[in-house]
């Protein structure tokens, strides 16, 4: 699926965008059903529905109304969705990553999530890793262009090859922020590279990999399936943050029931309380 020179670059920069991993029709079945549960949104004021740990499936973003909706977040699309689970496991996004961290490749979890016309929603400066720490870091968000992404409608921003550097706390004076320290942030912000694309690309990102994403100032929406996967090798070390019946199911090559560990430290996350991780950054922001 991909070429050596898009393996370097990931390796190298720790994040790589290919286009057209899915096709027009399957593209056309995930819009359309993400449509739908916009429409359904418009009939409930907070968030809704469940999943398997009992909170809620739906989130919306704070100001959502019937007249202007704004879902944010869907968990686990793939247990409610035939489109969203042929994307996650049968399409080519997932050959991309068994290139990357394969030949042998297991899901463990995934989300929708969304900016809608005039989101103020932002998402602040962090990794991946310590919201999912495994026994080695061999793990790659796959982050699906539902539709375009631009520079105005709040794209995913990335610091080439923070990857290789620390693992940044998301912890501060005993409470669990979800972001990095300021002062962090401040210093990796002015080395940010947006990542954009056409709807069917994808943005392939390593889980120690710094990034964030700023609000849809824009009119067109902005929607990113968002899939997790690891090595099959790599083993949860803390609860998943969105568990699903099809967490450790093998997407390419095969089970070998084997376990790697590699050295690292770092604080283990607090357990969400809520619809997504959005409640816990802007609960610190407001603290």
């Amino acid at each position: 699926m991909l070429t050596e020179s898009q393996k370097s670059f990931f390796h190298q920069n720790g994040y790589l965008v290919v286009d057209n991993v899915v096709g027009e029709a399957l593209l056309a079945r995930l819009k359309a059903e993400f449509e739908r549960w916009v429409a359904q949104s418009r009939e409930h004021a907070g968030a809704f529905g469940e999943t398997m740990d009992g909170r809620a499936r739906f989130s919306v973003e704070p100001g959502h109304s019937a007249a202007r909706p704004a879902l944010r977040r869907v968990n686990s699309p793939v247990e409610i969705s035939p489109a969203y689970m042929e994307a996650m496991r049968d399409s080519a996004m997932v050959d991309a990553i068994a290139d990357l961290i394969g030949p042998n490749v297991k899901y463990h979890h995934s989300k929708v999530n969304s900016k809608m016309p005039g989101a103020a929603t932002k998402v602040n400066w962090h990794q991946d890793f310590p919201f999912t720490p495994h026994t080695n870091d061999d793990l790659v968000t796959a982050l699906l262009m539902v539709d375009e992404v631009t520079a105005e409608n709040g794209p995913l921003t990335v610091v080439p090859g923070s990857h290789i550097g620390p693992i940044h706390d998301l912890w501060r004076d005993g409470k669990f922020t979800g972001a990095v320290a300021e002062e962090t942030a401040r210093t990796f912000a002015a080395q940010g590279v947006q990542c954009t694309g056409k709807a069917g690309a994808v943005c392939l990102m390593h889980t120690r990999l710094l990034h964030s994403s700023e609000a849809n100032l824009s009119t067109a929406p902005r929607t990113l399936f968002i899939s997790v996967y690891s090595a099959e090798d790599a083993v949860p070390i803390c609860a998943n943050p969105i568990p699903s019946r099809f967490e450790g199911m093998v997407v390419r090559g095969t089970a070998t029931g084997r376990v790697r560990s590699v050295p690292f430290q770092l604080s283990l996350p607090e357990h969400p309380k809520g619809a997504s991780f959005f409640e816990q950054q802007a609960a610190a922001t407001m603290s």
